[in-house]
């Protein structure tokens, strides 16, 4: 029976809440000051303890590299050069070559029903986008690649790297068309590359 009675003592005891001392304990006091007195809210954060924030989220400003690396943008490396050029160059040869090829097939339809015109004007769109924007897509990505690849062989990020990796991306690009059309394209691309690198400067 004592036994008994001490079991279910100790069962009370053990709900019973637990202060620093008796005299904290005011049958008074609301539930909102009973719990800012007995627990510590800034304990019950999700975060409670990281103190130094989470390291994924700490960007180092230092490693942003400056714009004539390549990119329009500042960039953490040739990766984002390579990405976001990319990208953005595809979007842009796609959106050219659809409109080309608006343009084109609104000309060479071969009757000026609605229909026939609407799908002429469609395979246009189609067949031109698709191409220019891949080719395009295809170009940035190569020379961001080559541009990237220089710029860490040299130490140094200049104009000079954007023209040698416009050269190589016309030349390898149209490599398969033989010397001539390689070394023409290669001469086109490396007037462009330098055009933008210098007149990218010039602005920013």
């Amino acid at each position: 029976m004592s036994s008994h009675h001490t079991t279910n003592i100790e069962e009370e005891d053990s709900f019973a809440p637990i202060y620093a001392s008796q005299e904290d304990f005011n049958p008074n006091d609301t539930v909102s000051a009973f719990l800012n007195t007995a627990y510590d809210p800034a304990r019950l954060h999700p975060l409670a303890g990281l103190g130094g924030g989470l390291d994924y989220l700490n960007l180092d400003g230092d490693e942003v590299l400056p714009t004539s690396q390549g990119g329009l943008l500042p960039s953490r490396g040739w990766s984002d050069d390579l990405t976001y050029g990319t990208g953005l160059t595809y979007i842009t040869g796609l959106s050219l070559g659809g409109a080309f090829g608006f343009y084109e097939g609104l000309r060479s339809s071969p009757s000026p029903a609605f229909k026939i015109r609407l799908n002429t004007v469609l395979n246009s769109m189609t067949r031109r986008g698709p191409f220019i924007g891949n080719s395009a897509g295809v170009l940035a990505l190569m020379y961001n690649g080559i541009n990237g690849v220089i710029g860490k062989t040299r130490g140094t990020h200049d104009p000079l790297n954007s023209i040698a990796a416009g050269a190589l991306t016309g030349a390898i690009f149209k490599s398969t068309a033989g010397l001539r059309a390689a070394g023409s394209a290669g001469g086109v691309c490396a007037v462009l590359a330098g055009i933008w690198a210098f007149g990218k400067e010039a602005v920013l």
